[in-house]
């Protein structure tokens, strides 16, 4: 390897290109991330607290669905300034049997909207006004789980000119198996008494474990409740309720 003296070594670095230095986060394309015109995050972007649970969810094998509220409503387009004021009545949609004790938690739960809404419950105009029709579907999005060895392995034997060799491999797994994943819908539809002129749809999902005890029946009612009837009377599309 040749040689060279300090001074043309120095020239030398001197006289090579500067190697390329990385970016700081933040320093290029907008800052600390950008966002697209459609408002998704890109590079930078820290994820949503909701995002993030949604993720521990996944990491412990829970069902994404769990605990979230899906809501889509409609507003019809002649109802005019309607909605939201006079006397209403609350029943069950016609042709549906509900179990008394369902409607009745439900129906409560969807009086105190209705009276935040600006409706008069109280004293409901058998003649005319408006009704508040619903209906309570259940349905199984996820069957209960199977119960499972909780100790389970194999065992691994060999031979060779040194002797024989025997292993063995254990799986642990003390956990329960999930209880069945539950969907119940809130369907709801307004209309004016006398024309039965429908003004106002909405349906609210929320999917939950049997037996969970965050989430008994009058806790969903009051949730499904609070989603229909959050920014009454606008219309949402397909969305997820906060």
């Amino acid at each position: 390897m040749p040689r060279y003296s300090p001074v043309l070594l120095i020239a030398l670095l001197a006289a090579m290109p500067a190697a390329a230095q990385p970016v700081p986060r933040g320093a290029d394309w907008g800052g600390e991330g950008w966002n697209s015109a459609d408002g998704r995050q890109g590079w930078g972007a820290q994820p949503s607290p909701r995002d993030s649970r949604l993720a521990a969810r996944q990491r412990r094998g829970e069902d994404s669905r769990e605990g979230q509220v899906r809501v889509t409503k409609f507003v019809a387009e002649d109802a005019g300034d309607a909605l939201g004021h006079g006397k209403i009545a609350v029943q069950a949609m016609a042709g549906t049997t509900p179990e008394a004790r369902d409607q009745a938690t439900y129906e409560a739960a969807l009086v105190d909207q209705l009276v935040k809404a600006g409706y008069d419950t109280a004293t409901p105009d058998p003649k005319g006004g408006q009704v508040l029709e619903i209906r309570i579907v259940r349905d199984v999005l996820r069957p209960e789980e199977q119960k499972r060895n909780p100790v389970s392995g194999e065992v691994m034997v060999g031979a060779s000119n040194h002797g024989t060799m025997t292993g063995m491999a254990l799986n642990l797994d003390f956990t329960k198996p999930k209880k069945a994943l539950l969907s119940i819908k809130l369907e709801a539809r307004i209309r004016d008494r006398v024309t039965d002129k429908p003004l106002w749809e909405g349906r609210a999902e929320i999917a939950t474990r049997e037996g969970d005890k965050h989430w008994d029946e009058t806790q969903i009612a009051n949730r499904l409740a609070a989603a229909l009837f959050e920014k009454f009377p606008q219309p949402m599309t397909d969305g997820m309720a906060r």
